[in-house]
């Protein structure tokens, strides 16, 4: 068995409620969705509010989070920017885990990391408080090996990766130069006791070679590519092929 069989699946449900929220027929159901990919082995269920609720709405964090509570051996994760809403929502539903994301309440999706140690200041409260909680902290970084320590400082559990330089290089020659950066940061985060999460435009062409190659990388959270792939083959047929590129 390879260390990559141990990878945690968290599927994004956030394009399911984008899609739902195009009409006001309240389809494609968000809580369905959700359920669905629970029953075909996911290993948690991953959501994005933002302030706007462009897609998953506060009602939507409610619901999912009493799906849920079916589901203790799974994990809810919630992530965004802890200087929006965020904090709210981790309050009321204490999730198994919370990502902070340095996004913007306009940006269309997450494209950069954490910069450390010049945010260490302002989110190292707010760590402490979702730690107080009993919530596990992840922070999204870019892949530099020289900012684990202050991840390490400011009291997060994990770092999520991200990951969308890793996919736009996938399959040219830049490939395995830009993939060794995460290995050395993965490296990095493990020799601070940091748990390793990943993601962004992962799917399942490039997910097994970034997965057999980074060490101790815990979960991985996917949304576009997988919900794409799901309208295709549906909910069940998707979840299997990436767990099946997870090695599990």
């Amino acid at each position: 068995m390879t260390h990559y069989s141990k990878t945690a699946l968290s599927v994004n449900v956030n394009k399911v409620a984008l899609l739902r929220n195009s009409r006001h027929l309240g389809i494609p159901s968000v809580l369905k969705a959700a359920q669905m990919c629970l029953e075909a082995g996911a290993q948690g269920i991953t959501i994005h509010p933002r302030p706007d609720e462009r897609h998953i709405r506060s009602l939507d964090v409610y619901e999912l989070a009493d799906l849920m509570k079916r589901w203790p051996d799974r994990e809810f994760n919630i992530e965004g920017n802890p200087f929006h809403q965020l904090m709210d929502f981790v309050r009321t539903f204490r999730p198994h885990q919370v990502t902070f994301v340095p996004d913007s309440e306009s940006q269309l999706t997450s494209d950069h990391g954490w910069s450390l140690p010049k945010d260490a200041d302002a989110l190292k409260p707010l760590i402490d408080e979702c730690k107080s909680l009993g919530v596990r902290v992840s922070l999204f970084m870019d892949p530099d090996p020289k900012q684990m320590v202050f991840v390490k400082q400011i009291g997060a559990d994990r770092v999520e990766l991200y990951t969308e330089p890793y996919a736009a290089s996938f399959g040219t020659p830049t490939n395995d130069g830009c993939l060794a950066q995460y290995v050395s940061t993965a490296r990095a985060a493990m020799e601070q006791d940091l748990g390793v999460n990943a993601g962004h435009d992962l799917n399942q062409d490039n997910l097994s070679k970034f997965a057999q190659a980074v060490p101790g990388l815990l979960e991985v959270s996917i949304g576009h590519a997988l919900i794409a792939d799901a309208l295709e083959v549906g909910y069940v047929a998707t979840v299997r092929g990436y767990l099946k590129a997870l090695g599990r």
